[in-house]
Parts: structure tokens; sequence; C-alpha cells
């Protein structure tokens, strides 16, 4: 599965643009949608789109574990009408949450699926997601009157950080009129990160990490655009592969061994295990001067850590441990 290398979509990254107001939103205990919430009519930008909310969505469908993490985080378990596509398993805290929604398909529904769940609003974590071949795009969805997000990190233009993590839960929070829930998960998530930061100074050259997410022939890796790449050097590391200009991409393994990665680190999703993986790695006579191969140095993240969402900041510290 190579979904993430259609991350970079055409549109160009723009700016929230000014909503009515700043008020809390809706009912933030039950997340029950209101046609009166304050804060609307809100407008924002997304993706190259310019969409305007009379009201908060009622009936979303997620598609991408991440932005499906998104809504549920924010309490917006109700407003889930369908979701699809896990790339790993769902944390712990919203397992229950997620159960109780409907789950339209393995990967992507057809649109005939996707209509059947009567969306008013469809939130895509990648631009696969929208794909105009599948009669999925977004255009396609604003005829039949639905409206649209995809996550930003999947049409970057340029590196993604951890601003946009925040940026994408704020715009999340603001359409679904639960602003104050989105607040407090930021004010919390830097919190987490400046405790990290802080247990984590130290000097000292940065170990080079090499991201092996899938591949043989060639290895599909994380470049310098994605939210990986910012998580890496926020948990000490340097991204070998830094100056590949896409989230995700393909990297020659001459690279790989030119480089001397120290430590790399493994996506762990899909049908090969980690185990797997490392041994891929480790029978590969072709890798075996390579620093991290020679000292069996590996880390082990779960894809929906490391892409732009919810479970970034986490990930920053889970990371830094294994870097230690």
């Amino acid at each position: 599965m190579r979904t993430r290398a259609l991350l970079a979509a055409a549109a160009i990254l723009l700016p929230l643009t000014a909503c009515s107001s700043s008020s809390s939103s809706d009912d933030e205990n039950s997340g029950t949608a209101d046609s009166h919430a304050a804060g609307f009519p809100y407008t924002v930008t997304n993706c190259g789109t310019k969409t305007t909310y009379e009201a908060p969505p009622k009936r979303a469908v997620t598609m991408n574990q991440h932005v499906t993490e998104i809504l549920l985080e924010l309490g917006l378990k109700d407003r889930i009408a369908g979701t699809a596509y896990l790339d790993d398993k769902v944390l712990p805290e919203y397992k229950k949450a997620y159960d109780s929604r409907p789950v339209l398909a393995k990967e992507y529904p057809s649109y005939e699926k996707l209509l059947a769940a009567n969306p008013d609003f469809v939130y895509g974590g990648y631009a696969s997601a929208f794909a105009a071949g599948d009669g999925r795009s977004r255009e396609a969805l604003a005829k039949s009157g639905i409206k649209s997000r995809l996550n930003i990190e999947g049409c970057a233009k340029k590196s993604v950080t951890m601003d946009d993590v925040y940026r994408e839960v704020r715009e999340a929070g603001a359409t679904f009129g639960v602003r104050d829930r989105a607040q407090k998960w930021v004010r919390d998530a830097r919190a987490h990160l400046a405790a990290t930061a802080e247990k984590s100074a130290k000097g000292g050259k940065a170990p080079a990490v090499f991201v092996y997410d899938s591949g043989d022939k060639t290895a599909f890796t994380a470049g310098g655009r994605g939210i990986g790449n910012d998580i890496i050097e926020r948990a000490g590391g340097r991204n070998i592969m830094a100056d590949l200009d896409k989230p995700f991409g393909d990297a020659s393994w001459e690279t790989v061994v030119d480089r001397r990665p120290d430590v790399i680190v493994i996506y762990d999703y899909g049908a090969s295990t980690v185990a797997q993986k490392k041994k891929r790695l480790l029978d590969d006579p072709a890798l075996k001067d390579v620093p991290a191969i020679k000292n069996k140095r590996f880390a082990v993240l779960p894809l929906s850590d490391v892409v732009l969402g919810v479970r970034a900041p986490g990930a920053v510290r889970k990371l830094a441990e294994q870097l230690r």
C-alpha cells in the first residue's frame, strides 16, 4: 500500500480565512450539532477549496485513520456517520467510540456506498481519498451538496511542521463548532512537546535516521515535506532523506548505503510485520556495512503516529526514547 505517495496534491497550502466569531462551540458536552451555534457562518480555505459552513456538519464520513482520530479526539463520535481505511490499530482510548461507528469499507468506499451513508461532510486524510478516477473528487461531492476537507499534509507545497498539526485540529474544531476543545488539545500538545524537549535536551551529534516504510527494489521512505521529518528532528535525530521533496517517496538503496544511517525507524502497519521488515534489512548484503545494520539499531512507530494527526506530539516522545 502506498497511499502516502499521493499526499502531495496539486493544491497549494493556504491560510485560514477569518471567521465570524472566536467564541466557543456548540454543546461542548454532547457534541451535537446546533444550527444556531456560535462561530457560524464559518469560512475556511482548505487545499485551494473555499467553503462556508452555515452550521456544523451533522453526518461526517472520515476516510483515513488519522482524520477519524482527530474527530474522535474532539469528542465528535456522534457526528461520524461512517468511516473507512485503517492503517493500523485505533488507539485504545478511541476504540469504544470507533467500534460504535459504521465502517463503510476496509479501504475507500465506492462513490455509491459513500452517498448511501447520506453524509453532509467528507474528511479525507490523503489526496487519494478524493481520487477523481474513483468518482470521489471534492468537485463531485460538492455537486451532490456534500462539503469536504482534505488533511493539509495531503496538499502541502512546503514542509509541514507541528504548527500545521495545530492548524489542522483548530480548523476541524472550528468546522464542527468545537473550538474550545480544539484549543485545549493544542495547549496540551504544546505542553507535552515542551516537556519532551526539556527531558531530551542534550549535547552531541544527532543520529542519522533512515525511515523504512516498505519496499524491496527501492526503499519507500519519509521525505522532508511530511510531519514525519519534523517528528524526527524534534526527537533529536536527522532524517537522511530530508532532501526528498515529498512527505513519502522512493529512494535507492545505494543512497541509503552512502548516507550511513545510525538508526532505522520502521513504520509498523500493513501485511508485513516489523519482524519481517527487520529481517529484510538485516539479510540484505548490500546494507551490511550500514552502521544501523551492523549495530542492529532499530526504532518502531505505527504509521498513524507519523502522519498529520493528533498522535504526532506523542510520537516525538516515543521516538526520542528510542533514539537515546
